[in-house]
């Protein structure tokens, strides 16, 4: 069967049967289409007549609304699936701009066509995939060789029935006034609204939000996209996307839903944002969990003069696949979550390295369990290459760093033995840039050279993969004698904790320490797998059988470890 990069699905069967219909469509659509699925609503459209069928405006109901939640709801069993439900034809009840006439730009011109209209004997009868075709393309800009499929009765098990009970669609969208609504009762609409997030790898959650936002926008929406302070309380936010990839992600998907609105995108800084100072807005779309944000905001624009906005509250999805330590819910914090382990970007080749072995950098900030994933490393079979050993032998009497840090730091480093005081240096250093760099300079190159001493001996020894443990790793510009960068990260506040409960400092001295090294976020920026020790010892553990199983699966077989 041919794949396809994108696809437009033309739903034609009225909602209340579509929604009995939908988990079978998607499935069926799902094995035509590998990237992005578009789905245009178009109920009681007929393709079977002489006439090319023309777009009509379909009410805004609440209704459609839940049809909107409950088809993203199903989408998210295909995560491989991009769907996007379009929103052009979709109108309120006080539509202010008329609907587009000319033809759409998609961000993905689409490949296919797909439709679940059913001809009376379930056959793929080509008049009804021609008409199908000119549809398509009388409304989007779709590929010159777009082919067509009608999805009945390939999606069913058995024959369906040509109508199905009517059905309502369980309520999934409560506006905030206690009034009591109907499933059909039309949806008002409003000039300008607004609706805020942090849009991390856009999920159909978020979708859900962002359409039901952009049915009820009649001429703008602002959107905002949360960064800097309010990023620092979200789980792993050294894996968030940067502002500017999330932005863009969002522009792409919100003109091709709706691409008669004007779409402000802007920073959100503080809890209220937009929706707390600006007197245009009249509505503000908000999540189950965020609903009492949103009567916070309503309360600040009360107290500052400005009228309430009309609150629209939108049910949570469920994640039917989420794991231990996962949110119930589609979160992008569980996506985050899922990285842990992956290869984030291509291993770095180093031909100057011995043959026949295979080296990881594995680094993080102190605090950050950066030992214990090396010791469950080796466990796996690696042979760890430990840089504060070196160091100890760097430093040592004979060794190769002692003579030059006594010439240059002077004979009072010393202890009464001769051995270096790495307490009374390390004082010595600390904060003085110059002098730090002056260590530097001496010990890093000799600690690199001993480490490559130490590939060698792992290569004598029948080693093929090679673990480098060097919290400084990329400091000391080590990353160019390994194949990939392993960080380990964890939140700051749980790294002040460990290391005052470790090293007994107290909680302004483990900050100091953490100020002098590089963040987290930095680390992940040059990094090739991310892990996290936040969680219990057997979800690391996992976390790093997962990273180490993915790691053999992409190794030469010559490198490939044999326990």
């Amino acid at each position: 069967m041919a794949v396809f990069r994108s696809g437009l699905l033309v739903l034609t069967t009225p909602l209340a049967t579509l929604a009995a219909r939908l988990p079978p469509i998607l499935t069926s659509a799902s094995h035509l289409v590998n990237h992005t699925l578009y789905v245009h609503l178009q109920p009681g459209m007929n393709l079977g007549g002489p006439a090319q069928p023309q777009p009509s405006p379909v009410q805004a109901t609440f209704e459609v609304l839940d049809f909107i939640t409950h088809l993203y709801t199903g989408a998210d069993l295909h995560r491989h699936l991009d769907v996007r439900i379009l929103l052009t034809n979709i109108q309120t009840k006080s539509t202010l701009i008329p609907v587009l006439s000319s033809v759409q730009n998609l961000a993905h011109p689409p490949e296919v066509v797909l439709t679940d209209f059913q001809t009376l004997d379930g056959s793929q009868y080509n008049p009804v995939k021609q008409q199908l075709e000119r549809y398509a393309t009388s409304c989007y800009s779709c590929s010159p060789q777009l082919s067509s499929v009608l999805l009945y009765p390939d999606y069913g098990t058995g024959e369906m029935p040509l109508e199905l009970p009517n059905a309502l669609l369980p309520s999934t969208i409560r506006p905030a006034s206690p009034v009591a609504r109907s499933p059909r009762q039309p949806v008002r609409g409003y000039r300008r609204g607004a609706v805020g997030g942090t849009f991390d790898r856009l999920h159909n959650a978020h979708k859900v939000l962002l359409s039901v936002a952009c049915v009820l926008a009649q001429e703008q929406l602002v959107v905002g996209v949360a960064d800097k302070d309010l990023l620092k309380s979200k789980l792993l936010p050294e894996l968030l996307q940067p502002y500017s990839e999330r932005v863009g992600h969002l522009n792409e998907f919100l003109v091709d839903i709706k691409p008669s609105l004007t779409f402000e995108l802007i920073p959100l800084l503080d809890p209220y944002g937009p929706a707390g100072s600006d007197p245009t807005l009249e509505f503000l779309v908000v999540s189950e969990e965020t609903y009492r944000g949103g009567m916070a905001v309503n309360r600040f624009r009360l107290e500052n003069g400005k009228e309430e906005l009309a609150l629209y509250q939108i049910q949570l999805l469920k994640d039917q696949s989420h794991k231990e330590n996962e949110e119930e819910k589609v979160s992008s914090s569980s996506f985050r979550q899922r990285i842990l382990g992956n290869l984030l970007q291509p291993p770095n080749e180093r031909p100057e390295l011995p043959s026949g072995i295979y080296v990881l950098g594995l680094t993080g900030i102190s605090g950050s369990g950066k030992s214990s994933v090396a010791q469950r490393l080796k466990n796996l079979g690696a042979y760890i290459i430990d840089s504060d050993h070196l160091g100890h032998r760097a430093y040592a009497p004979g060794g190769p760093a002692y003579q030059p840090v006594v010439e240059a730091f002077g004979t009072d480093i010393l202890h009464q033995d001769g051995t270096i005081n790495r307490k009374v240096l390390g004082s010595r250093v600390f904060g003085n840039k110059k002098q730090l760099k002056m260590l530097t300079d001496i010990v890093w190159p000799v600690i690199a050279k001993l480490a490559r001493e130490e590939m060698d001996v792992a290569v004598a020894k029948g080693k093929t993969l090679c673990v480098i443990d060097a919290a400084m790793l990329l400091e000391a510009g080590w990353q160019n004698m390994v194949h990939e960068v392993w960080t380990v990260v964890i939140p700051e506040s749980e790294a002040v904790r460990r290391i005052v409960e470790r090293d007994g400092l107290s909680e302004a001295a483990a900050q100091s320490r953490l100020q002098n090294q590089m963040s987290g976020q930095q680390l992940v920026e040059q990094s090739h797998v991310v892990l996290c020790t936040l969680w219990e010892s057997h979800v690391t553990q996992r976390q790093v059988e997962k990273a180490w199983d993915l790691l053999q699966k992409r190794l030469p077989k010559a490198h490939q470890t044999r326990n």
